[in-house]
């Protein structure tokens, strides 16, 4: 049995028709922060969803990912789709082998649930402490999740704002294993790199080895707007301090984008700007996410 679901008022659909790079991404490079959403006839939205997105189903992503240039997707759970993965299962199944998943799971799902999603190519789980995005989630069920995908070698995602860092420092590190943190944590850019919150964010991924971050998402955090140039020193930093921990996505379809439908095209042609050289583009698009999700880190 299907559903019909009708697209919020409000919400901006994902740029029509992007144009094509004029940057071109080293071989292999991945995509490695994207979504699929529905359709929602085939894969219901979640019931406890904050929103309610445009399809963006995964022959899009596909045809996107090959339009810019890039190999491979790593395909990260939405919140409009909850706990329930079978959208992101599809997707990654239908793949021949070029897009991995970060999923969003029950704390007490089952050991062989967990290796049915591995066997689809899930090689994370993401924890959203974004208050407008989800409800709020005991510290003790993420531990619990953290506990057990360690036995699998996944890794955790973690999508913060800015504002939040100082106090979920302590369970963030507490944390076993690999951590990537989505978007930068989110920094305020009108304050600039000099600002003590990013400063904070700096110190952390100095102080712990095992902390990584998408320099991700200048559509979100601009102040400005496009050609974003008030995020790309940010960017940069990043990319040029930590460089064998920095991933990249395009964020592909974009939800609950509210005065941008960001270029998708235009979003590839930033990447130079601060990942200066061919040698960080390499690290940034190709190994850094295949040594994370293509590699055994069991």
């Amino acid at each position: 049995m299907t559903t019909s679901f009708t697209m919020d008022e409000d919400y901006r659909p994902y740029h029509p028709n992007p144009r094509k790079p004029s940057y071109t991404p080293p071989h292999g490079a991945v995509d490695a922060h994207c979504h699929v959403f529905g359709p929602g006839d085939t894969f219901p939205y979640a019931p406890e969803r904050k929103y309610t997105p445009c399809d963006a189903p995964k022959e899009q992503l596909f045809a996107l990912r090959d339009f810019l240039g890039f190999d491979k997707n790593v395909i990260v759970q939405a919140s409009c789709h909850g706990r329930d993965n079978a959208a992101l299962v599809d997707a990654l199944r239908s793949s021949s082998g070029k897009a991995k998943g970060v999923a969003v799971v029950r704390y007490d799902i089952t050991d062989d649930e967990l290796r049915e999603l591995d066997a689809a190519g899930v090689r994370g789980v993401r924890f959203n402490f974004v208050k407008r995005l989800v409800d709020s989630t005991p510290r003790e069920n993420y531990l619990r999740v953290a506990e057990k995908i360690a036995r699998l070698g996944w890794h955790i995602v973690v999508y913060f704002e800015a504002p939040e860092l100082e106090s979920l420092t302590p369970f963030l590190t507490s944390l076993p294993g690999t951590i990537v943190v989505d978007h930068m944590g989110r920094p305020d850019i009108a304050k600039g790199v000099d600002d003590a919150e990013f400063r904070r964010f700096v110190r952390l991924l100095e102080e712990h080895e095992n902390i990584w971050v998408k320099v991700t998402c200048p559509e979100r955090l601009t102040v400005q707007g496009p050609p974003y140039d008030d995020v790309v020193p940010f960017q940069r930093m990043l990319t040029e301090r930590f460089s064998d921990r920095v991933l990249w996505g395009t964020d592909w379809p974009h939800p609950n984008m509210t005065w941008i439908v960001p270029d998708d095209g235009a979003l590839v042609d930033l990447i130079p700007r601060f990942a200066r050289t061919p040698e960080l583009q390499q690290k940034l698009l190709v190994d850094n996410p295949v040594r994370l999700y293509w590699e055994d880190r069991r």
